[in-house]
């Protein structure tokens, strides 16, 4: 079975963590991947610590298996969320979207392993001196926010340039993605897309209908212009942003068009005019399983063809 460093580091079987996604990522997906024997992860998108705190609560009733918690460093609730997963002693800590450097040293005396999403080496580097237990390198191919770089750059460039783990993300929905990362050095994976399709996963089945239906060149990113793209499937939204950058529109007006387009089809079922976030993987994600069978199937790929070139993941070493 393949077993890494992160698997002792986190207490968990599998080393696979669950994107976290927001208005998606909820207790039952995460607490379903935990009992998986993956990391599940709660994504706490711009919610209050109060609304949070319901979530951590549900799974906690629902698993006693080690999950994580993703916080969205730029929501205007990011103090108090910090504050509140100090309190609820959550055992992972997952940030996006800024620098978690105000919140290490708090987070570490709870005992907490804080572990962020990297865009670039030069970020890596940085967090790895603040004192981060593990980075998630994540490559363009990802749906929902992105950065420029490839997974399959960045993460051997990522491995290099630190000595903490490194999990790779974007791109990656079934074991032949596993054992290519891994053989890039990755010491675990963060999967999104895939789950999506996860009978746990609550996400609206005109969403996952949607993603099922994609092929290799359905999506798109969108608002580059605004210092924040988004990895979308394409529908009439993304006309509506493609539009909007032909004719040099504002960035506040390519924000507002944004504003609540995730809630739209997550939420409501709106696959035309909401933002259905999906990694490029979705040409290959065409089935509904439970986490449980997911996990299994990817992980057994994965296994069998590492074994096929003579390669198996142990204790954080190609043996």
């Amino acid at each position: 079975m393949i077993n890494s460093n992160i698997c002792s580091l986190l207490n968990i079987r599998y080393p696979i963590f669950q994107g976290g996604m927001a208005q998606i990522s909820d207790a039952g997906l995460a607490a379903a991947v935990s009992e998986a024997g993956g990391l599940g992860v709660v994504a706490a998108g711009n919610n209050t610590a109060e609304a949070l705190k319901v979530q951590i609560d549900k799974v906690k009733q629902l698993t006693d298996k080690p999950f994580g918690v993703n916080v969205m460093l730029l929501s205007p609730y990011a103090e108090e969320v910090a504050r509140l997963l100090v309190d609820e002693k959550i055992p992972v800590i997952i940030t996006g979207a800024g620098n978690p450097g105000k919140y290490i040293k708090m987070w570490k005396e709870a005992g907490t392993k804080v572990i962020p999403v990297v865009p670039s080496v030069t970020f890596a580097k940085r967090l790895e001196k603040i004192g981060c237990d593990a980075l998630i390198c994540e490559g363009t191919e990802a749906g929902g926010h992105v950065g420029e770089i490839t997974t399959l750059c960045l993460t051997p460039q990522v491995v290099d340039a630190v000595n903490i783990p490194v999990i790779a993300a974007g791109g990656i929905g079934d074991g032949r993605g596993i054992a290519a990362v891994m053989c890039l050095g990755a010491q675990g994976v963060q999967v999104g897309t895939r789950f999506l399709l996860a009978n746990e996963c609550s996400v609206h089945q005109n969403y996952k209908n949607k993603v099922k239906k994609a092929n290799d060149t359905d999506t798109i990113v969108t608002g580059r212009k605004t210092g924040h793209p988004v990895r979308i499937l394409k529908n009439k939204l993304s006309t509506q942003f493609k539009e909007l950058e032909k004719n040099n529109a504002t960035v506040e007006e390519m924000e507002q068009l944004g504003r609540g387009r995730l809630y739209k089809a997550a939420i409501q079922g709106d696959v035309d005019y909401g933002s259905v976030m999906s990694g490029q993987i979705a040409g290959l994600v065409n089935k509904e399983q439970s986490c449980s069978e997911m996990i299994k199937e990817m992980f057994d790929e994965a296994e069998k063809i590492m074994k096929g070139i003579g390669l198996i993941i142990s204790g954080g070493k190609n043996e």
